[in-house]
């Protein structure tokens, strides 16, 4: 995410908003979810395969990572529109084909110790999470066309992973496209904060997750209890200071999403 209920890791069981369940129920165990943001990307660069593994072993109940597609029409795993930051590459990730982003370096710019970790795709970042585990939470970059949506789609179902994954974008339209490409599949809306327009929006998405800023948690915990009223649950991001987790906690969320996810798995 740009500054952004179910079962603990280890259950294949549905999550917030699954049939049968209230989507404002927290993780059941810890009762709280634990969210690796890009994975845990505390230890290792964001958003590849050696933080998703981390993750998992952390004691994640989800994995967040963020989805764009490539020149040629493959969806892989990066954050930021422009490859400059976590990549040796350079310019919009749109720009480049899967073959020539597959060559760039991913993890050096983190540690020396990552060095040729590569930028993974989609299919190998559902491969890796596919056995039972932590639920996935697949963020949808914008821009993002309708066939692109249906891509992303059709390969989360095929890993037989549509159970297991919420997909959220800070974009309405693009939820509305996975909404028709996909209308079974869990939503959620990310939000840079809360406003007026906030509640009606999500309810008109139909999502079982609306994730502001820690911020706008601490700020409104009003708004958390209305959506949670309306079945909406609420995981903020990016809570890393641990400080914050108590209050982030009284205030009723659902899950925090972090880059220190088994500091909070000890925590919790």
């Amino acid at each position: 995410m740009t500054p952004p209920g179910g079962t603990p890791a280890g259950s294949n069981a549905a999550g917030p908003g699954a049939a049968g369940s209230n989507a404002a129920e927290r993780g059941t165990g810890s009762g709280l979810h634990r969210v690796a943001h890009r994975g845990y990307s505390a230890v290792a660069p964001e958003n590849t395969l050696p933080a998703f593994v981390a993750a998992v072993r952390g004691g994640a109940t989800f994995v967040e990572f963020d989805v764009r597609t490539t020149a040629d029409g493959v969806p892989v795993v990066i954050h930021d529109r422009t490859l400059d930051r976590t990549t040796t590459g350079a310019g919009h990730v749109w720009d480049l084909d899967s073959a020539s982003l597959a060559r760039l370096d991913a993890g050096s710019w983190f540690s020396p110790a990552y060095a040729g970790v590569r930028v993974p795709t989609l299919t190998e970042t559902l491969s890796l999470l596919a056995p039972p585990g932590p639920q996935l939470l697949l963020e949808i970059k914008p821009p993002a066309t309708l066939p692109e949506v249906k891509t992303i789609m059709e390969m989360v179902t095929a890993a037989g992973l549509a159970d297991r994954t919420i997909v959220q974008s800070f974009d309405p339209e693009v939820i509305r496209l996975v909404r028709g490409a996909a209308p079974s599949v869990r939503r959620g809306l990310l939000r840079l904060r809360f406003e007026a327009g906030t509640i009606p929006l999500a309810t008109e998405l139909g999502v079982v997750c609306c994730n502001p800023s820690t911020a706008d948690v601490l700020g409104d915990p009003d708004t958390v209890a209305s959506l949670a009223a309306r079945g909406i649950g609420v995981m903020p991001w990016t809570a890393n200071d641990r400080g914050e987790w108590p209050a982030l906690t009284d205030a009723g969320v659902t899950g925090l999403i972090t880059d220190h996810v088994a500091e909070l798995t000890g925590w919790s």
